[in-house]
């Protein structure tokens, strides 16, 4: 299905205190998989899947390639320490404002609330400081971050070059990017950024995509969370474990009905001598 550029959605989706994501541009929907998996069947094919079928069977079998069809452009503003995370995917193209070429805007991340350290992961947080406590660290770091940027301006007044004015800049920057990425590659940063280890900056992000993705391709994104982000893979071990317990529930359930013929002798002596 060919849709005009008319025709296309837009999306605008404001994130943390000054950061957005929006979609600039887009590629393809659920019927663009479709075609894409149909290709293979070749002429002569009578039985074809419905549209949805395709999909969750695609999805839940792991057959990616069809899903690489259909491509999403972002616009992204967001602090350096998300985007850093965010640059973790390699598998997007991406072009990203220059503090070389550019003097950077006077916008910074400040937390609301801010959270303390996990006592059982090292790269996480948990629960909040106290309501006076939050109050003085807003304070104390949008002053820092102020006087930090006065210092920055200061130094290209100076004649300091843009590329070395910017090193004392901290991580809680704004930056904006462009993010282009395929489907199949944007639903596994999805997977990953709205985790609960993940950190819940780049969570809001990942929400703010979900939404749209939940909006443009709804078949892929209910079989995704079906399957995917909210399905679960188990080991070897794990589904032994599954098969065994399920073998002995129905090896007892059939002793304590005497469904004896669907019990082997070895099997119903060790019921009886129970």
């Amino acid at each position: 299905m060919v849709v005009s550029a008319k025709e296309k959605r837009s999306f605008y989706i404001s994130v943390l205190d000054k950061g957005f994501v929006r979609l600039v541009d887009y590629m393809g929907d659920d019927t663009s998989i479709v075609q894409a998996a149909r290709v293979s069947y070749g002429k002569g094919t009578k039985s074809k899947r419905k549209d949805a079928d395709l999909i969750d069977y695609l999805m839940r079998n792991r057959h990616t390639s069809p899903f690489e069809m259909v491509e999403f452009k972002f616009h992204v503003k967001a602090p350096i320490f998300v985007v850093r995370q965010w640059f973790r995917h390699r598998t997007a193209s991406v072009n990203e404002i220059s503090g070389r070429y550019s003097i950077l805007k006077d916008e910074f991340y400040i937390p609301q609330k801010f959270r303390k350290q996990s006592k059982t992961n090292k790269q996480g947080s948990e629960g909040y400081v106290d309501d006076d406590t939050n109050q003085k660290l807003i304070k104390i770091v949008d002053e820092m971050t102020r006087e930090i940027y006065a210092r920055y301006k200061f130094l290209l007044s100076k004649g300091v070059s843009r590329e070395l004015s910017r090193i004392i800049l901290p991580l809680n920057t704004y930056t904006e990017f462009y993010w282009k990425q395929n489907l199949h590659n944007l639903l596994h940063f999805i997977k990953l950024r709205l985790d609960s280890h993940a950190q819940e900056e780049i969570r809001e992000y990942a929400l703010a995509i979900a939404q749209i993705l939940r909006e443009l391709v709804p078949v892929t994104w209910k079989s995704f969370t079906e399957h995917i982000l909210e399905g679960k893979n188990l080991s070897k071990t794990e589904l032994e474990i599954i098969r065994e317990t399920i073998n002995k529930f129905t090896l007892e359930q059939n002793c304590k009905f005497k469904k004896l013929k669907n019990i082997r002798k070895s099997e119903f002596i060790n019921c009886i001598t129970k």
